[in-house]
């Protein structure tokens, strides 16, 4: 079966399943690693040899990505949205912003939303070593 558009056809080999939708990109990720600590350190220990796993760590890393969104937006001329929890008009505002030009491919608009999410905190024991838990109540996040 022929990939229905290039970024599809870039992306096969992570996909299972497909969405077909003219306005919107839906991507749902899971990551086995990020289920469990050992496979989170692993993951950390991959992505940033030689140091230490702490929760200031991942609270740059987050802050990064979520300048560097806005920063794309702003300088393509794409807006970022917050949406409140439970918005229902999402789709409405979406479609007050969609490009006209039928040829258009692209982004047009970036909407970021709160929603439950699992999230590691990292602490230190008297030995100075990670100990890595998770809440029992899962804190809302951008998405």
């Amino acid at each position: 079966m022929a990939a229905p558009d290039e970024f599809s056809g870039y992306i096969s080999e992570l996909l299972r399943g497909s969405y077909d939708c003219v306005d919107r990109i839906v991507l749902r990720a899971y990551h086995p690693m990020g289920q469990t600590s050992g496979g989170f350190l692993l993951w950390w220990n991959d992505l940033n040899p030689n140091t230490a796993l702490s929760q200031e760590h991942l609270r740059r890393m987050a802050g990064d990505f979520s300048r560097r969104v806005r920063a794309f937006g702003q300088k393509h001329q794409i807006p970022v949205q917050y949406s409140e929890i439970e918005d229902k008009t999402k789709h409405a505002r979406a479609e007050k912003l969609r490009p006209k030009d039928p040829n258009f491919q692209g982004v047009f608009l970036i909407l970021v939303a709160r929603a439950p999410a699992l999230v590691w905190q990292i602490k230190k024991n008297l030995k100075g070593q990670a100990l890595i838990r998770r809440p029992k109540n899962w804190p809302l996040v951008n998405h």
